[in-house]
């Protein structure tokens, strides 16, 4: 499957920066996307974890210097020594090649990067298949299987379950210890299960500490090397001072549905729809799909509470303005005096409630009810 809208995003920043990272969990296509891009130039592949490739970057800048085109070095967090050669070769004019540069360790990659290639290197991180990618026919099925290619385009249900369980697997037993979470294998497990639990829920810190037999600041730890390989997402807090009890915790979300599914052993549609996460679930799909299709960074992004009960699932802030979205699973929903409040103290510039249902239709000034079927068609993406 073709990748329109990553692929048309790394033309233009291969065309404006000599070099450029894609960054993204393992397994989630950024080698398939590279060869995409390289389909129609010259392209040379280095993969740092094929031996024989290693052996041909012993001497990072005889190898790298007399090539010409685009050259594609796969999983680069493995060689931090190779950043001082590509500032170098970067900074060639005439540019004969540019460098396009993949990595599944975000803090490693972006740590090292960010000290050698400062100014010369743009990011783009790639996700998971999206409704844009796959159709918002297939929205349900890529809500049950999360959007890693494997998982999505497996021939059955159960096919798809298998993969995300070995793909978690060897996430727990491989990657993660290899990045710091030294916890074993059992232990690790259970603190991956009540992740999957405090999906769509805010962070307590201090509960996961005592659960584990650890300090708060060693539960942070763990969140941080989960987020920094793109397996959770944290959503902070909107912080505006409005004179009432704001809720300062940040909310969680296990960044791929798929593998919540799995870690919740929800094994199809059905059992999905009678799961009590399955509003949870809903919701950190639905939002994920929003935040991509509006174009949204990260730290544009937030949600709103009060102590006072008063919430707002997601607050977009794009240039001076402000755009709400509550995630409703009902065909028909309402407007509610938590909507009313947000729209007022946020000085909310439109509200959209996304919902399961058919429809689009208005439920005040500035409110709607958008079905989440015609999101792309309904909400326009920031500009």
């Amino acid at each position: 499957m073709r990748r329109p809208d990553d692929e048309r995003k790394l033309r233009t920043l291969l065309g404006e920066f000599p070099v450029v990272a894609i960054v993204g969990p393992r397994q989630v296509g950024k080698t398939t996307l590279a060869r995409a891009l390289g389909a129609k130039r010259a392209v040379t592949i280095f993969d740092l974890e094929d031996p024989r490739h290693l052996a041909r970057l012993a001497e990072p800048m005889l190898a790298l210097e007399p090539l010409r085109g685009l050259v594609v070095i796969d999983e680069v967090q493995l060689r931090p020594d190779l950043f001082p050669a590509l500032r170098v070769l970067a900074d060639r004019r005439p540019l004969p090649a540019r460098f396009l540069l993949l990595g599944s360790a975000g803090p490693t990659l972006l740590r090292q990067s960010s000290e050698s290639l400062a100014g010369r290197i743009a990011y783009h991180e790639l996700e998971g298949f999206g409704v844009g990618d796959v159709g918002t026919d297939m929205a349900e099925r890529l809500w049950l299987r999360g959007g890693y290619p494997r998982a999505f385009l497996a021939r059955s249900e159960a096919a798809s379950l298998r993969w995300r369980s070995q793909h978690l697997r060897a996430f727990l037993e491989r990657d993660a210890p290899a990045l710091g979470l030294r916890l074993a294998p059992e232990t690790l497990r259970r603190f991956w299960a009540m992740m999957a639990h405090y999906h769509g829920q805010l962070w307590n810190g201090a509960e996961l500490a005592r659960a584990f037999g650890v300090s708060e600041k060693t539960v942070a730890h763990y969140l941080d090397i989960a987020r920094g390989t793109f397996m959770v997402e944290r959503l902070p807090p909107w912080h505006e001072n409005l004179g009432k009890r704001l809720v300062r915790s940040a909310k969680i979300y296990v960044s791929d549905t798929g593998l919540l599914h799995a870690l919740l052993g929800i094994r199809s549609h059905e059992e999905l729809l009678l799961h009590p996460k399955v509003g949870a679930s809903w919701e950190g799909f639905v939002l994920g799909a929003v935040r991509r299709h509006l174009g949204a960074e990260r730290d544009q992004c937030h949600f709103w509470a009060l102590h006072s009960g008063a919430e707002l699932d997601l607050l977009v802030v794009h240039g001076g303005r402000r755009f709400g979205f509550e995630v409703k699973r009902s065909d028909a929903p309402s407007l509610t005096p938590s909507m009313r409040h947000a729209l007022v103290d946020l000085k909310l510039e439109r509200l959209d409630v996304l919902h399961p249902g058919a429809e689009t239709f208005p439920l005040a000034e500035r409110v709607r009810a958008v079905a989440f079927s015609r999101l792309r068609r309904d909400v326009p993406p920031l500009r």
